[in-house]
C-alpha cells in the first residue's frame, strides 16, 4: 500500500479526514470526553489544593513531623491534652515538642480564613518563629498579639497598632516570620489566654516535634503511634488521610469520579463510533477488498477515537481551568482554594481521555476489522 492512502492522503491524514468530515459528531463526542476530563481534572486540582493547604498548616512549625488526633473529621478538630504532650516530651529522641492551639476566623472579606495560633512565648523559637519587629507577647497577656509579616502588610498594621479579631481588640506587640506563607498570613496569641477565648482550656490542636540528631524518625513515629493509639503522626501529604477523614473521603471521591467519567465517556465514544461504523460499512469492505489487514483497519478506527479523545482532553483542561477559577471565588473557599496546575494534572487529562477513547473505540474497531467485503456489499 505504501505510505499514501485514499486520495493521496497519508494514514494520519486519512484518520483526521475521517474524524473531521462529520463536524457535528466530532463536536458531540469531543464534548463528551471534555466533560469527563473537566470533572476528573477539576476534582484533582481541588483535592491537591486542599491537601496543600493542610500541609502548609502542618509545616507552619519548624518540625520533623507533626502529631494530631487520629481520624478527626477536620484537622482543626484535633484535640490533644497537656498530659499527652508531657508524655510525648518524655521520649529521649525528642529535642522539642511544641503544642499549639489552632483556629481560623473570618477577619474580613479579603481574609476569610485567617489562621490563629495559640502558643507559649517560650516555645516561639522551637516553633521556628523569628520576631522581626517589636517583641514577643507575655504568657498571660489577654490583649497582645503577634502578626505574621504577610498579615501585617496585607492589613496595613505596624507594631503599636490595634487590631480587632473575633470582636476582641489586641495591641500588635510584634511582627513575626516563620518562612511558611499560611503561617505568616495569620496571627499568634499567648496560649493560655487564647485557650480561654476559644473555650478550650488545656487543649491543643497539634504537636510539632523536633528530634535529636541521628534519630530514626520513622521508628520514633511508629513507637509514638503504638504507645498512643489515639494519635497519628504526619510527615508528608500522603499521611493526611490518617489524620483527616474528610480529606480521605475527598480523595476517594476523586477516584470514584475518575472511574465514573471514564465509564460514561467510553459509552458515549462507543455510541458515536458505532454509528460511524454503520455509516461506513461499504468503506470498510472496500478497504478489506484492496488488501487492508484487519489490524490496519482496527488501528485506523482506534486512531480516530484517540484523536477525538485528544481534542476532548484539550477542551476539558481549558474548561477545568475556567471552572476552578470560578469555584475559587466562592465565599466559602476564598483563601482556602489555591488552584495550581501541575504536569500531573495534564497527564491525568490525557490518560482519562485516552482510556475513554480506547474503551469506547475498541468494539466498533473490532467490528470494522472483522467485516468482509461480501458482508459489506450485502448490507448496502
Amino acid at each position: 500500500m505504501g505510505h499514501r492512502e485514499r486520495g493521496g492522503l497519508s494514514f494520519a491524514g486519512l484518520v483526521w479526514h475521517n474524524v473531521a468530515v462529520k463536524k457535528l459528531r466530532l463536536t458531540f463526542a469531543s464534548l463528551a470526553v471534555a466533560t469527563g476530563v473537566l470533572a476528573v481534572v477539576t476534582f484533582s486540582v481541588i483535592t491537591h489544593s486542599l491537601r496543600t493547604s493542610e500541609l502548609a498548616i502542618m509545616q507552619t512549625g519548624a518540625a520533623d513531623f507533626t502529631i494530631a488526633q487520629k481520624g478527626v473529621s477536620d484537622l482543626l478538630n484535633s484535640n490533644i491534652d497537656q498530659a499527652t504532650l508531657a508524655r510525648i516530651n518524655g521520649y529521649r529522641q525528642i529535642a522539642a515538642a511544641t503544642g499549639v492551639l489552632l483556629s481560623t476566623t473570618k477577619l474580613n472579606s479579603a481574609n476569610p480564613l485567617f489562621l490563629e495560633i495559640g502558643i507559649r512565648p517560650t516555645e516561639l523559637a522551637n516553633f521556628g518563629v523569628t520576631v522581626v519587629a517589636g517583641q514577643p507577647f507575655t504568657a498571660t497577656a489577654t490583649d497582645q498579639v503577634l502578626l505574621g509579616y504577610r498579615a501585617a502588610s496585607n492589613l496595613g498594621k505596624q507594631v503599636g497598632d490595634t487590631i480587632t479579631i473575633d470582636d476582641v481588640s489586641y495591641h500588635v506587640v510584634g511582627i513575626y516570620s516563620t518562612g511558611q506563607a499560611i503561617g505568616d498570613e495569620g496571627a499568634m496569641f499567648p496560649l493560655v489566654p487564647f485557650q480561654s477565648v476559644q473555650r478550650q482550656p488545656s487543649e491543643l490542636t497539634l504537636v510539632f516535634v523536633r528530634t535529636t540528631a541521628g534519630t530514626d524518625i520513622e521508628g520514633l513515629r511508629a513507637r509514638i503511634e503504638h504507645d498512643n493509639p489515639q494519635l497519628v503522626t504526619v510527615r508528608t501529604a500522603s499521611d493526611f488521610g490518617r489524620a483527616d477523614r474528610s480529606l480521605a473521603l475527598i480523595q476517594a471521591g476523586e477516584t470514584g469520579s475518575s472511574i465514573l467519567a471514564i465509564g460514561v465517556g467510553a459509552v458515549i465514544v462507543m455510541s458515536t463510533m458505532t454509528i460511524t461504523f454503520i455509516e461506513r460499512t461499504r468503506e470498510f469492505g472496500v478497504l478489506a477488498a484492496i488488501g487492508w489487514s484487519r489490524k490496519r483497519v482496527m488501528g485506523m478506527v482506534i486512531a480516530e477515537a484517540l484523536t477525538i479523545g485528544l481534542i476532548g482532553a484539550a477542551g476539558g483542561v481549558a474548561l477545568s481551568f475556567a471552572a476552578t477559577q470560578l469555584i475559587g471565588q466562592l465565599p466559602s473557599l476564598v483563601g482556602i482554594l489555591h488552584p495550581t496546575y501541575t504536569a500531573d494534572e495534564f497527564w491525568r487529562a490525557l490518560y482519562t481521555a485516552g482510556a475513554m477513547s480506547l474503551l469506547g473505540g475498541f468494539y466498533p474497531a473490532a467490528r470494522a476489522a472483522r467485516l468482509s467485503p461480501m458482508e459489506a456489499l450485502r448490507r448496502e
